[in-house]
């Protein structure tokens, strides 16, 4: 390989790891305030008494559908909310960058389509917490990656395997009080919404 080739390589990858940055850096303060919000909102619950946790997702109930738009915001304690916060922040933040339409339409698809199958296949409890959107997060960026072979998106698809590999393990029953459909059915979904873009070439839809 010659040295001009080497310089174009490392000018392309140095272009492409500014041009995320900058596009994480104006995204950070926003972001923030979303997670921020999320905290707010929990907060506020479990001063009132939690009685906001009953529009979780209950499987096969009617009144159980609320669950799938409400599922993420709600959290059992501080915890559940602090453990989920740090990695909902780090993949929202990345797909972000992505572009605010791969971001809504990642959010949104996990969220319906991830919480609809534990309603329909979960456990009869009550099942909250963002860590079905997560998850979703997880395998929408790894797919990403594989569609999209790009410098950022293997070095992100690199860094969410190093630091959040764990979240796969997630998707296997352990504890009993630990919602695994929801693990699992949100990382198949964002499996299947990084792919459906592909499959149907809406551009759009596609990481910038």
């Amino acid at each position: 390989m010659s040295c001009d080739r080497i310089r174009a390589m490392l000018s392309n990858l140095a272009l492409e790891l500014t041009t995320f940055f900058e596009k994480s850096h104006t995204l950070l303060v926003p972001w923030s305030f979303g997670i921020g919000g999320l905290w707010l909102f929990n907060i506020v619950n479990w001063i009132s008494g939690s009685h906001l946790n009953h529009l979780g997702i209950v499987p096969r109930r009617l009144s159980g559908l609320m669950g799938v738009l409400f599922c993420p915001l709600l959290h059992q304690n501080f915890n559940h909310l602090f453990f989920n916060s740090i990695p909902l922040f780090v993949l929202g933040l990345m797909l972000l960058a992505s572009g605010t339409e791969v971001f809504f339409w990642a959010t949104g698809s996990i969220t319906l389509l991830g919480g609809l199958l534990v309603w329909l296949l979960g456990r009869r409890a009550n099942h909250i917490g963002a860590s079905g959107l997560i998850s979703g997060y997880f395998g929408f960026i790894i797919v990403m990656a594989y569609f999209n072979p790009s410098a950022v998106t293997l070095i992100l698809a690199g860094i969410v395997l190093y630091y959040f590999g764990g979240i796969f393990l997630g998707i296997f029953p352990q504890e009993a009080k630990v919602s695994w459909e929801s693990h699992l059915y949100g990382f198949l979904s964002g499996l299947l919404s990084a792919w459906l873009p592909h499959y149907l070439h809406w551009d759009q839809l596609l990481p910038q």
